[in-house]
């Protein structure tokens, strides 16, 4: 067993697989772009089908000229708490890709894309950051805001920050503000087969 962070896991793991949570209470310091693209750079070795590499990122730093932009698109709850993020980044992924048969749909670009974003959050825990991954956005003004082209979907949005202490956010988040469990592995692994369904 291994266990960090307030958590245990029933099998030995790496303890950065335990370490890695979505904290809202940021404390507001940007995030230097070397180190966001450190974090994109694990985000790039990911696999994907035929190696399409189906992820796309859109980020905005804190203090610059797109950051409002893309706090904007996030719902007024979300807002409340990413404001104070050091970035802001979305995950968009390509419907379509390329194969000796020429561009053909991907059956496989939303999971793709979010290996890459396993990566991504990964390397941030590594680095001291965290990543609180967010679907609570616009998704009508989305990608037109971030001039998405065709075939391409707006997978999630994340917060990266460095982590503040809880009592920086509303009563009513605070009580939230902690590294969560998981479901144990005999609800979602099964050899062979799913299970017979009870009567």
């Amino acid at each position: 067993m291994t266990s960090a962070n307030s958590r245990t896991a029933d099998f030995p793991v790496d303890p950065l697989f335990l370490e890695r949570w979505s904290p809202r209470a940021f404390t507001g310091e940007a995030v230097p772009q070397a180190d966001l693209m450190t974090m994109l750079e694990a985000a790039r070795w990911a696999p994907s089908s035929y190696n399409s590499q189906p992820w796309r990122f859109v980020y905005a730093l804190r203090d610059t000229p797109a950051w409002e932009t893309l706090l904007g698109l996030l719902v007024p709850f979300n807002q409340g708490w990413a404001k104070n993020a050091g970035a802001l980044v979305f995950l968009v992924s390509n419907e379509m890709m390329n194969t000796k048969d020429g561009l053909q749909p991907s059956w496989s670009h939303s999971f793709d894309a979010g290996t890459a974003s396993a990566l991504f959050q990964l390397q941030a825990v590594r680095m001291g950051w965290h990543a609180h991954g967010m679907t609570g956005f616009d998704k009508e003004r989305a990608p037109a805001a971030m001039k998405l082209p065709p075939h391409h979907r707006v997978e999630a949005a994340y917060a990266i920050g460095r982590k503040a202490d809880p009592a920086t956010l509303p009563e009513e988040t605070r009580a939230r503000e902690v590294p969560n469990g998981r479901h144990p592995l005999s609800d979602f692994v099964f050899e062979g087969g799913f299970p017979p369904r009870e009567a």
